[in-house]
């Protein structure tokens, strides 16, 4: 068996979209039985929320859909997670400038922008300044599933 595919989900805070989009993809993977193919994890580009658990917009929006909120603290990307990881998905172009900057460039073209796996280059909202956590839902839904089909079409699953 191949080994499992490492994700790590990251945003600016790890409180709100990063863990939505943790916790999605885990059920996604889940419900289609490939859970013991992926190791599926979340950060943060900034050190603000460390140690904080999700939001409760994030916890309100999951519960709302049945999806398992995934236990989570709020920790700091690092440089070691670039090497750790084979896809490292941030939801905005300033996640993935930060994301870069941590890891020190992308050489082997592991930084992914999550809607660009939806077809779009456009930013999932953050939902800490919009108080929107059903377009942020939306969004990340359509980024993780476009993200199992984009693994599929590559042949990884």
């Amino acid at each position: 068996m191949k080994d499992k595919i490492k994700i790590l989900m990251v945003c600016h805070g790890n409180i709100c979209r990063s863990t939505m989009a943790e916790s999605v993809l885990t059920h996604l993977v889940s419900t289609r039985g490939l859970s013991d193919r992926f190791y599926i994890n979340s950060a943060a580009t900034s050190r603000e929320e460390i140690g904080n658990g999700p939001h409760y917009g994030t916890v309100r929006k999951l519960n709302q859909v049945g999806i398992p909120v995934i236990p989570h603290r709020a920790v700091q990307m690092t440089r070691q997670d670039y090497l750790d990881y084979d896809y490292l998905i941030g939801m905005d172009t300033a996640n993935i400038r930060n994301m870069n900057a941590i890891a020190g460039g992308d050489p082997k073209g592991k930084i992914y922008k999550l809607l660009s796996f939806a077809g779009e280059g456009r930013d999932v909202a953050d939902p800490w300044y919009t108080g929107d956590f059903e377009a942020t839902y939306s969004d990340v839904l359509a980024g993780c599933e476009g993200f199992l089909e984009f693994l599929t079409e590559r042949g990884e699953i």
